[in-house]
């Protein structure tokens, strides 16, 4: 018996690794080497990879593509009709995947609906893409971005609340507590 689901209509290429619980929904197409953690879920309509990696947690909703060059880590959302890209200048007529350019999102950054990320850049953890964003350039941890092209407007916690920092620089996680200081335009936990 195995240990996730896969609906009829999807196609899984071989060899894949898929982790115990996570769900592959209709019209869906897994191509080969490509590897998939654990309770990870698949709105329909999705293709991943080749050679793609995905962490564990991880949530693509509908009509989505993850091309070659890309790589997930852990608890990353993905909103509907997101777009990768893997080239940064491609023709039709020229084949240039020996150009793919990676593209790294970091643990519990979200992407949201119609985004665009442009290849050959990372996403910092816990970062915040907002709806019809098209991303150029690294966003750094607990960053909000929005606009064409995204420009950071803010910081958001581990829930994806905007952080409040007090007349110290500090700000405090709606989520789990823990404690954060702004410093030189970038945001630090507290140890």
């Amino acid at each position: 018996m195995s240990k996730f689901f896969v609906h009829e209509s999807a196609y899984i290429d071989e060899p894949v690794q898929i982790g115990e619980g996570t769900k592959i929904w209709h019209f869906c197409h897994i191509l080969s080497n490509t590897i998939i953690g654990e309770n990870c879920s698949f709105g329909q309509n999705c293709v991943v990879g080749p050679n793609v990696k995905i962490g564990n947690n991880v949530k693509v909703q509908n009509n989505i593509s993850i091309y070659e060059g890309v790589e997930i880590e852990d608890d990353v959302f993905l909103g509907p009709s997101m777009v990768f890209t893997n080239v940064i200048n491609p023709r039709a007529f020229i084949n240039r995947k020996k150009e793919f350019k990676k593209t790294l999102l970091k643990k519990g950054c979200s992407i949201g609906a119609n985004a665009t990320i442009v290849c050959g850049v990372t996403i910092g953890e816990y970062a915040l893409i907002g709806a019809g964003a098209v991303v150029n350039k690294d966003a750094k941890p607990y960053t909000l971005m929005v606009g064409v092209p995204a420009r950071e407007i803010g910081w958001v916690d581990k829930a994806g609340n905007r952080m409040v920092f007090d007349e110290e620089g500090v700000a405090i996680d709606s989520y789990d507590g823990t404690k954060y200081k702004l410093e030189d335009g970038e945001v630090k936990v507290l140890g």
